[in-house]
């Protein structure tokens, strides 16, 4: 084996933006629509649920907790399964597989007898969602070219914000059109569309050209793949990632997995808190509305807000750098969670007043919804694409989501508990201290990825081998 090489991937990493590069952002990204209009949809049905007062959907903590956090749990699974899958299978062979399970997940919890078969549902729903972060991620930072990558995989991401807005039109729209009984059905069931439009395309996916060559030593996939966007492989040599045993991979990449782990769990803490529960929140900061659709458009007032915040991201993505989104995101969240606090008045855990006019509140506390989104909801998904190695990259990103959702759960179960033990006004100065944590831990674990190849990030150690030697 020697390790004289050229960059192999030069070509990929210099190539202009070109419609396949949008083709795939599609492909990768319905996800994440998904995932999005998941987040907010369980939010509203909760609502309809709390109207219909149902003998077969009662609401209790517990059952509105696990309903809530149900697929946010399976969803670690799907993420630390499809990671290492990925790596181990390759990228295309269960591509398409965790859009199925989101399709059926959804179509299922739509037809849901009672709340507990509801719950089962949404688990293998989240399954799907779960194996699509490291492995739509992944694909769209290897496809990408160097110049563009954090925006075409932050445009992967958000998807989110168009999921968002598609819920809060669909949660309005159905309320107004049909009965209750019936709305949220049609909720939960319209989440499946998404998914299933791109299960064709995934599955017809060429593997990605670094996962065939650096992993698995074909030159001539890796060239087939290439030449899908255009581009060509520049070595006439096989080169491949030099394999890492488990030690190795931890002993070379623990300070960067605490650097893509924690601020992902940090994050999810705020965003899926403040997100599944926007509707409480914006309650004891609005008042209760008139009517169910006025509900569901207060509590998705800060998605609106949010969705600026995606787009704001991608546009920035590749010039600010995604360790300074990052970390002027935490920054920036902090201070206005910090800001809504000060400014309710509480009688023990209770809101009783406000200190400025109630929209005024809102609308700072709704701007947090536009930093997390200009700040670390994206770039927590970004940078894991980019900072291991091709071998351990899928690993690498599911690890770091799980770390994500593991908080998202964690912090949806427990809300209503803390909403009744310490009340709104310590919970957001709890998330402005963990948001300052999350910007610290940001500083000193992460490099700068923007204008770099995925293997100088990595620092990913290249060899070349004979015809006999391929792994």
């Amino acid at each position: 084996m020697g390790k004289n090489y050229q960059n192999p991937f030069a070509s990929l990493d210099s190539i202009k933006l070109s419609f396949n590069h949008i083709k795939v952002w599609y492909t990768s990204g319905m996800g994440f629509f998904t995932d999005a209009y998941d987040l907010f949809i369980i939010s509203a049905i909760l609502d309809v649920f709390k109207y219909l007062n149902s003998p077969n959907f009662p609401l209790n903590d517990f059952t509105t907790g696990l309903l809530a956090s149900s697929a946010l749990i399976t969803a670690i699974i799907g993420q630390l399964v499809f990671g290492f899958l990925g790596d181990i299978l390759g990228r295309k062979a269960i591509y398409g597989v965790e859009a199925t399970l989101m399709a059926i997940g959804a179509l299922l919890s739509a037809l849901a007898p009672n709340i507990y078969w509801l719950i089962a549902f949404r688990s293998i729903m989240g399954l799907g969602i779960g194996g699509d972060y490291p492995i739509s991620a992944t694909i769209m930072s290897e496809y990408a070219n160097v110049k563009d990558r954090g925006k075409l995989v932050a445009l992967v991401f958000a998807n989110q914000g168009l999921g968002s807005l598609a819920a809060v039109a669909v949660g309005i729209g159905a309320t107004l059109a049909f009965p209750l009984d019936l709305s949220w059905r049609i909720m939960a069931g319209i989440g499946a569309i998404p998914a299933l439009t791109v299960i064709y395309l995934r599955r017809k996916t060429p593997e990605t050209p670094r996962y065939s060559l650096l992993a698995k030593g074909d030159a001539e996939n890796a060239k087939k793949a290439a030449e899908f966007l255009g581009a060509k492989i520049e070595n006439n040599k096989t080169v491949v990632s030099k394999p890492l045993s488990v030690k190795e991979f931890i002993s070379k990449y623990w300070i960067t997995l605490i650097g893509t782990a924690i601020p992902w769990f940090i994050l999810d803490i705020a965003f899926y808190g403040t997100g599944i529960y926007s509707g409480t929140i914006t309650q004891l900061i609005l008042g209760k509305p008139s009517s169910l659709p006025n509900l569901i458009l207060e509590q998705g007032l800060p998605y609106m807000v949010g969705f600026f915040g995606y787009f704001t991201a991608v546009a920035l993505m590749d010039r600010l750098g995604r360790k300074l989104i990052q970390v002027q995101g935490f920054i920036l969240m902090s201070v206005i969670y910090t800001i809504v606090a000060l400014m309710l008045v509480v009688s023990g855990t209770k809101v009783t007043g406000l200190l400025v006019p109630a929209e005024i509140a809102f609308l700072i506390y709704a701007f947090s919804f536009f930093f997390i989104d200009f700040g670390p909801n994206t770039t927590t998904f970004v940078i894991p694409s980019e900072v291991y190695p091709t071998r351990a990259r899928t690993t690498g990103h599911g690890i770091s989501a799980a770390s994500g959702k593991i908080g998202a759960a964690i912090t949806t179960y427990l809300f209503p508990v803390l909403l009744s033990a310490i009340g709104l006004k310590n919970i957001l100065f709890m998330l402005a201290i963990v948001s300052v944590i999350g910007a610290i831990v940001t500083i000193f674990t992460l490099p700068e990825t923007k204008n770099r190849s995925l293997e100088e990030i990595s620092n990913e150690e290249l060899i070349t081998v004979q015809a006999d030697q391929r792994t």
